[in-house]
């Protein structure tokens, strides 16, 4: 059912911009790629899953540490392509993360979910078991 592929060149990231535009609706091509090259010095991971040459679903990720879930992987961005949806690429993705965050070491895989991503957190909840155990807050400065 596809292979995953970490994304490394411009041509990928480009190829990737319209899977990612579908989650990050407010973002232009020119700011995502400025952005993606800030993000991969401080440690951001694009992985693809194509499907017959096509990318259907996008994870981004970085591996981080900190005090309350130690050693793990924070997942900022998953993403099955509109056309692509309920044929288990979302979970085939994410499985990989898991995978991958266990081979280096993670104790978790935490992410964040927009309050109106209703359908999401069934997914990550019943089908992942993830547990919902805090809010996230953000003031603009």
């Amino acid at each position: 059912m596809g292979e995953v592929k970490e994304l490394t060149t411009l041509l990928a990231w480009k190829e990737a911009f319209p899977v990612m535009k579908q989650l990050r609706s407010d973002i232009d091509e020119t700011s995502y790629l400025t952005l993606l090259n800030q993000m991969r010095n401080e440690g951001y991971r694009l992985f693809a899953l194509y499907v017959e040459k096509e990318i259907v679903a996008l994870a981004g990720f970085s591996l981080k540490t900190n005090f309350y879930q130690s050693r793990h992987v924070f997942l900022y961005d998953l993403i099955t392509d509109e056309n692509h949806r309920s044929k288990g690429y979302g979970e085939k993705l994410l499985t990989f993360v898991h995978k991958w965050a266990k081979e280096h070491g993670a104790e978790y895989v935490a992410l964040e979910s927009g309050i109106h991503r209703t359908e999401a957190h069934r997914f990550y909840q019943e089908k992942f078991t993830y547990d919902k155990w805090c809010y996230s807050f953000r003031r603009r400065v």
